[in-house]
Formats: C-alpha cells, sequence, structure tokens
C-alpha cells in the first residue's frame, strides 16, 4: 500500500526551479534535501518534454515521483528512464493536424537545427525538445484571418489549442492542474505546494494548499491572485531557485515538516 506523504510540492522549471539565467537549480538543493529527509514529494511540471525532463528529474533525486510534462498534455511516470511504452496521441495529433489548411508549422516539420533557432536551445537540447508524445508546438506562417479559419478547423477536428509568448501548441487537452489534480487523487498527500511564476501556472498556484509566486524580473509579475491577501499564496523577495529554496523551507516549518539532522 502506497505511504501517505506529509507534502507533495509541485513545480515549475525555467524560472522557478531553474534560474532564469543559467538553468541551475543547485540554490534549491537545501530545501530538495529537506523534502527528500522527510519522504515529502517534488512534481516537476513544465513545458518541457518528457525526453528533456526525465534527466534532470534524475540528476535533482526526483526519479521516484511523476512529473507533467509537456504543459500538462501528458504525464511521465516514476522511474529512471523515458520509455515508449503505453499509447502516445502524437502519431494521431499530427495527422489530424496535416488535414487541416496549410499554414502551421510544427516542431515535426523542422529538424533539430531549425528548432534550435526558433527556442534558442543548444541544438542537442532542441533534439530533446523535438521528442514528442502529447503535444504539438509551431509558428503560424499564414494571415490573421488564415489563422482563425485554422483555429476553428482544429476545434472542429478535436485539437485544443494554447498560444504562448512564441508558439502556438497543439493537444488533445489536459493542463497543469489538471495532472496536478490525477497526482493528488493517487497519493493523497497530507498538505500541498506549488510554485510558478508564469500566468501558465496560476491554476496550479490556486489549486494547492499554499501557492508561492516565485519572483521573476525578466518577464511581467504576475496580477494578485484570490488569496494573497490571507497568506495562502505568497511571493517570493529573491528570484528563481534561491527563492524557491527560502519559501518551501519556511512552508515546511509552517507545517511542523522541518528537518533536523540532530
Amino acid at each position: 500500500m502506497m505511504n501517505t506523504p506529509d507534502l507533495l510540492v509541485f513545480s515549475d522549471l525555467d524560472g522557478t526551479l531553474l534560474g532564469h539565467d543559467d538553468y541551475s537549480w543547485a540554490p534549491a538543493r537545501p530545501a530538495l534535501d529537506a523534502l527528500r529527509a522527510r519522504g515529502c514529494g517534488v512534481i516537476l511540471a513544465s513545458s518541457k518534454t518528457a525526453a528533456e525532463i526525465a534527466p534532470l528529474r534524475a540528476e535533482m533525486g526526483l526519479s521516484d515521483w511523476p512529473a507533467i510534462v509537456e504543459n500538462g498534455s501528458g504525464l511521465l511516470p516514476p522511474g529512471d528512464a523515458v520509455t515508449e511504452t503505453g499509447d502516445s496521441p502524437y502519431t494521431d495529433l499530427r495527422a489530424r493536424l496535416a488535414a487541416l489548411p496549410q499554414g502551421f508549422r510544427g516542431f515535426g516539420d523542422m529538424d533539430a537545427a531549425e528548432v534550435a533557432k526558433a527556442t534558442g536551445l543548444p541544438e542537442p537540447a532542441a533534439a530533446l525538445a523535438r521528442q514528442r508524445r502529447f503535444s504539438e508546438p509551431g509558428v503560424w506562417t499564414g494571415t490573421d484571418a488564415g489563422l482563425e479559419r485554422f483555429l476553428t478547423a482544429a476545434e472542429a477536428a478535436g485539437l485544443s489549442a494554447r498560444r504562448g509568448g512564441r508558439f502556438l501548441t497543439f493537444s488533445f487537452g489536459g493542463t497543469k492542474a489538471g495532472r496536478m489534480d490525477e497526482i493528488i487523487d493517487t497519493y493523497r498527500p497530507r498538505h500541498t505546494i506549488a510554485l510558478g511564476d508564469a500566468p501558465n501556472d496560476t491554476e496550479m498556484l490556486e489549486r494547492a494548499d499554499f501557492g508561492v509566486i516565485i519572483r521573476n524580473d525578466a518577464a511581467p509579475p504576475l496580477p494578485e491572485l484570490p488569496g494573497e491577501a490571507g497568506g495562502r499564496i505568497r511571493r517570493t523577495a529573491e528570484e528563481g531557485p534561491t527563492g524557491w529554496c527560502h519559501a518551501v523551507l519556511a512552508l515546511m516549518q509552517k507545517l511542523g515538516l522541518e528537518y533536523s539532522h540532530n
């Protein structure tokens, strides 16, 4: 029978648990160590693919826990490696996109060099970003009117569209908050914390017992969220993994979960 953890922490990656400029999680190590010592779980939740998240999750020592991938359109189960077992909707997704009016160019239509240029990622990282199983980001190359027709046709084909800063992403649905609910139903934690820095983290922050908005000076700040006045949702004074670490340790102390080596 699965043990009920005292706490599950759901965390965005870029700009939250990973530094905005150096992509390092090292400043968060004290909090990660404290969580591990108490048997608490950390669920990574990101737009990244399973192929991108799996090695990072292993490096952090979090492979005993699932991860939310491709912005909630899929889950990466616990384990040390990405396996291709189980159904992947990606082939069906690509086929449905190909049947729509022309104008959308997805990652599956690009090679690693093109994805690297579009994303700013190094080419090896771009190759991992192309290993998709649940969603297809890309760019629209046609007119605004053509885009509206395309989106209408995509909806009729059963596809869900999400517009981000640079990319238009299609999937069969699913959100970070929805996957969070599935994981909570599975593990039944006593407490939950969610941390993020961007608008697509808002639902996750509001769904947790405690939400933490991580300061990110490279992006516009999130507007005040319900629950901030009462302290259920907090903001960090420090950016990225440093703010993440201090916020998690403070909440562990508030919940009576601090860990002593003595």
